[in-house]
């Protein structure tokens, strides 16, 4: 009995020790924003980031499970980008992303200026 209670004792006393090499088990959780990247709040409570590479020539649009490209194209009005499939439209800071024959993403606003994007 001595010897369990000693045991019980001593392993309380290792509570506060923490082997985890990478750092604690109550780590910060990491921002899922990417890094250098605009997130923008569109209707229906959709999320869209886009970073904007080279001064604007092209523009990388980042989901959770794909990521992909698009280069600026000639436009009439606002800027386009595009990679013959999906087309990125901006119109000052508002945005809408088109991907294939449906409009996937419209009334998008820069995560900060997005007041109630829902609709």
């Amino acid at each position: 009995m001595l010897g369990l209670a000693t045991a019980s004792l001593a392993l309380a006393g290792c509570g506060s020790i923490d082997l985890w090499p990478f750092g604690s088990a109550k780590s910060p959780e990491v921002s899922r924003k990417p890094v250098n990247a605009t997130e923008y709040l569109c209707n229906n409570d959709r999320r869209l980031y886009v970073r904007y590479l080279d001064n604007g020539a092209s523009a990388w649009v980042i989901f959770p499970e794909r990521e992909f490209r698009l280069d600026k194209v000639a436009s009439a009005s606002g800027t386009r980008y595009s990679n013959g499939i999906a087309m990125l439209e901006k119109d000052g800071d508002d945005v809408s992303l088109r991907d294939g024959p449906t409009v996937a993403f419209t009334g998008c606003k820069p995560a900060g200026d997005a007041k109630s994007v829902s609709g």
